[in-house]
């Protein structure tokens, strides 16, 4: 081979798409042989397919349409499908279930990573199991260089991606992405001239940074993002303030607000709020007193934390039914509240969940058919998420369910029952009645079950039409009428489902910025957030500013700013209850 050839063979390592024009007869040969070697290992190729012998292309299945090219010293595994017109720079890697649309590309030195693993604590990471959503992305994508990709997103027909980004969530079609983690800029057919916040241009693709339109349509200006930034300066000021008006040290116990009984929730709040703001925890006991309290509330037979006597003693239980479960909904709901605390501080609960290890299978299925999914969605809802949580702490202690299979159970018996015209459970509502108990009822089974441990939800698209629709009824959500908890179950089901997809997500984003706008106003100083009008529909403890409205409001402004693309001007982000992410990987297999 002459040095000439040989310049030619490295040339087309970088800059596979002349490989079609200018390659000699000899190089062609070359290139069939090695395009065979890779058939006999389940390749398929289309015509004019280039693949550089320099590549590490170890592939389970790869599918190449035609006039597509994987450049020198790509690193390419899995099972990668890609469509025509689609190019894999240099030193790209491309790992785990990845699906190209037509006219991707690929820039230099970017990852596309289908697949991750978890970082739980009782193992090393070495061995931690392995998950894999996949990556799909569509057609006529610009991908820049240094971009990382990560699994389970999915980008949008017609997207730009400037270099450098970390894509960690769904981008909708037509968008301009930038950023660490990546966020939109703009819609890629909007018209203007060049963006004013130049701050970003150098994450761009070379030649985009002069030629950026205004922003995307529903996307705030700064203002609101300065918004943000100022309340959240203003109450991490005034956290310790708002957590110690509701200390009552003659009975060393928080309560919601002043002059209300001690709960075991208003602890729970306290660490989660101390944590959420100063990163420490309320500094009225040391973090290992805490965490020593709220252990010593777990009822010993039930693995349940139930609410305190009215003279502030240790709580009693009603009798449990027939398959063992206690009904008692405060106590339920502690399973999750004690439970992140817990976590916040360091510890853990110190026994399982016994209620939730002792139930079987069939006594699971069972009960989840016997739950009120016609009347009160919610409380049927809330169930699930007591009893995955309770599921979720018994593995991180160790403990198998009951009976093998128990998890799996739940898993298939949500996806076999989910309504796939509105991606919920329950009925789906009236004019008179309207959503609020379907939408508020699949939160909190999502929160428990999908979105705790880490799965995508069914239906992504039904569930955005379903809560937009339920977040323009004016009875729960007109200036004045919002509680916590009616905005936090539509903020939590839009974040969750447009992970999936970018199904309307301008009417999203427009949504979120309204209730955002509204949400920074309500904070009182020193006192922290109240939950909301109290009535029909409302519940909690109404208008008055306490721990339990501070928390919820504190996680639902990080979601709604997440929503517009403003959370990182927080300098905080949810680690207890409202986490956005997974508590743990799903470990088992999952219907399909």
């Amino acid at each position: 081979m002459d040095a000439e050839t040989a310049l030619d063979d490295a040339y087309f390592d970088y800059c596979p798409w002349d490989f079609v024009g200018r390659a000699s007869a000899g190089q062609r040969a070359a290139q069939d042989a090695h395009q065979r070697r890779l058939a006999e290992s389940g390749a398929r190729l289309g015509p004019r397919c280039y693949v550089s012998p320099a590549a590490g292309v170890f592939t389970d299945a790869l599918r190449l349409g035609t006039d597509s090219y994987i450049a020198g010293h790509a690193y390419v595994t899995g099972e990668v499908t890609a469509g025509d017109d689609c190019t894999v720079n240099p030193y790209a890697t491309v790992r785990g279930r990845i699906t190209l649309g037509d006219g991707v590309r690929i820039g230099a030195h970017s990852s596309l990573l289908g697949f991750n693993h978890g970082f739980a604590p009782d193992r090393p990471v070495h061995r931690q199991p392995l998950t894999g959503k996949g990556i799909t992305v569509g057609d006529d994508v610009w991908i820049g260089s240094h971009v990382v990709v990560l699994d389970g997103v999915t980008i949008g027909d017609h997207c730009v991606v400037g270099a450098g980004a970390v894509v960690t969530k769904d981008l909708a079609p037509w968008t301009v992405a930038a950023g660490n983690p990546a966020r939109p800029l703009r819609d890629r057919r909007a018209q203007g001239g060049p963006r004013r916040d130049r701050a970003v241009s150098g994450d761009l693709p070379r030649g985009l940074s002069d030629d950026l339109s205004g922003d995307r349509p529903g996307v705030p200006s700064g203002d609101l993002g300065d918004a943000v930034a100022r309340f959240a300066d203003r109450a991490r000021e005034q956290a310790a303030d708002v957590v110690a008006r509701c200390w009552n040290p003659d009975t060393g116990r928080y309560a919601d607000r002043p002059g209300a009984p001690a709960t075991v929730r208003a602890h729970c709040d306290a660490v989660e709020i101390a944590d959420l703001l100063l990163g420490s925890p309320p500094e009225q006991l040391a973090a290992d007193e805490h965490a020593a309290r709220l252990r010593a509330l777990q009822d010993p037979g039930s693995g349940l934390v139930p609410e305190f006597a009215p003279d502030g003693g240790p709580g009693v239980l009603p009798a449990p039914a027939a398959d063992g479960w206690i009904d008692d909904g405060t106590a339920e709901y502690h399973v999750l509240a004690v439970g992140y605390a817990l976590d916040l501080l360091g510890s853990r609960l110190t026994q399982p969940v016994h209620v939730v290890h002792r139930m079987t299978a069939s006594q699971l299925l069972a009960r989840l058919e016997s739950l009120p999914w016609r009347t009160r969605t919610w409380s049927a809802g809330a169930w699930v998420d007591c009893w995955a949580t309770g599921a979720h702490r018994n593995l991180e202690l160790g403990v198998e369910d009951g009976e093998p299979g128990a998890l799996e159970a739940l898993f298939g018996w949500l996806t076999t029952r989910v309504d796939p015209w509105t991606g919920m459970w329950g009925t789906a509502g009236s004019p008179a009645a309207g959503r609020l108990q379907l939408v508020n009822g699949y939160y909190r089974l999502t929160r428990g079950s999908y979105a705790q441990f880490g799965l995508d939800v069914p239906y992504a698209e039904r569930v955005v039409d379903t809560v937009l629709a339920h977040g323009r009824d004016q009875r729960w959500f007109a200036a004045g009428r919002e509680n916590a908890c009616n905005v936090l179950d539509v903020a939590h089901p839009l974040w969750l489902a447009g992970r999936r997809s970018g199904h309307r997500a301008a009417e999203v984003r427009a949504w979120a910025e309204e209730q955002l706008t509204r949400a920074l106003g309500r904070w009182r100083d020193g006192a922290g957030f109240g939950f909301g009008p109290a009535g029909e529909g409302g519940g909690g403890p109404g208008r008055e500013p306490g721990l339990q409205g501070t928390e919820m409001w504190l996680a639902i402004v990080w979601l709604l700013a997440d929503l517009v693309g403003v959370a990182d001007r927080l300098a905080y982000r949810p680690r207890g209850v409202h986490r956005p992410e997974p508590a743990r990987s799903p470990g088992f297999a999952t219907p399909g």
